[in-house]
């Protein structure tokens, strides 16, 4: 496995820890329709939450969050939008980014931006 992949997991290990302890409840898990990913699908209160995770080593290529672009974003909604549609019980949504900064196995940044995009 590559270095970037398996940054990418950790990334994703830790955001999940980190909506626990916020109160979240995870649904999903690298839930996919077709080739559309979303990291995770996670509850808070009523409202389904469709997270985007980006981890990076550095700055090298700008902040975590910059990857999220406007193609990602509608790869994204796609996704969001079949399950919805597939799981009709639920009514509200949003998309968050989470973005880790790490130092090897350390978290030196996360920030959770709640309410995204649209």
């Amino acid at each position: 496995m590559s270095k970037h992949s398996k940054i990418g997991i950790k990334g994703e290990q830790i955001a999940a820890g980190y909506l626990l302890n916020k109160g979240y409840i995870i649904l999903h898990n690298n839930w996919r329709s077709g080739k559309k990913e979303i990291d995770i699908i996670a509850m808070k209160g009523d409202i389904v939450v469709f997270v985007e995770i980006k981890t990076r080593s550095n700055y090298d290529f700008g902040f975590p969050e910059e990857a999220v672009t406007k193609k990602k974003q509608g790869f994204l909604k796609a996704a969001a939008a079949y399950f919805m549609q597939i799981n009709p019980k639920y009514l509200n949504m949003q998309f968050d980014i989470i973005s880790i900064l790490m130092a090897g196995d350390t978290v030196k940044e996360i920030v959770h931006f709640e309410e995204a995009f649209y």
